[in-house]
């Protein structure tokens, strides 16, 4: 087993829903605010690790269905990638959901939800390690299922000879609901201070016409 690198490669994965949805229940913002090439590069500057890549994952929804949003998220992805951010997106798929009013009443709602983004996420970072492209795999999201992902980097660590870290990183605050990482992983809290310093300067939202 190769000792720890003392300069450490690291790469950045955003789950870009995962995030927005932590972001608000910590912070109580009510759109996707944050600029992943300033967060990833932030968190790897306060952990000393040398940020190689970012890419960014994300499910929305088609013009059809939400022309608001998907004509925000076509703005945002554009300008992510001109700051060296690898996109990777899907078009929502909606079905309907039943939810409970206060009233005891039933009403049917459609819902959009992300399909393949978590295995897009794991597949890359998997990828990437077996090819011996990073020492640290940074991956800002909270969901579980990823933490499949960490047992099998640490496979790869030890069939390759070699160190390898993988990290969650996740917006946290007293109001937060979810105060966990991904299960074997190291986790890194975003407090407000720190997301505040990474938010997008354009606010990509259509403007109402006058």
């Amino acid at each position: 087993m190769k000792d720890e690198p003392i300069l450490k490669r690291a790469f950045a994965f955003f789950d870009g829903q995962n995030l927005f949805y932590a972001a608000k229940n910590a912070f109580g913002y009510s759109y996707p605010n944050f600029a992943p090439w300033l967060l990833s590069k932030r968190i790897c500057t306060i952990q000393g690790w040398i940020l190689d890549k970012t890419y960014f994952y994300t499910g929305i929804p088609s013009r059809q269905d939400d022309p608001f949003w998907s004509g925000f998220w076509a703005k945002k992805l554009t300008v992510m990638g001109t700051r060296g951010v690898r996109v990777y997106s899907r078009e929502l798929r909606y079905r309907n959901k039943s939810i409970r009013l206060e009233d005891g009443t039933e009403k049917t709602i459609l819902v959009g939800q992300e399909k393949g983004i978590d295995i897009r996420i794991a597949l890359d970072v998997i990828r990437f390690a077996w090819d011996d492209r990073f020492d640290v795999a940074l991956i800002i999201s909270q969901d579980q299922d990823l933490s499949e992902v960490a047992q099998e980097i640490r496979r790869i660590a030890v069939r390759q000879g070699r160190w390898i870290k993988i990290a969650s990183a996740f917006p946290f605050s007293p109001a937060s609901e979810n105060r966990r990482g991904i299960d074997k992983t190291d986790w890194i809290k975003i407090d407000r201070a720190l997301y505040d310093s990474c938010l997008d300067p354009i606010d990509y939202r259509p403007k109402a016409p006058r």
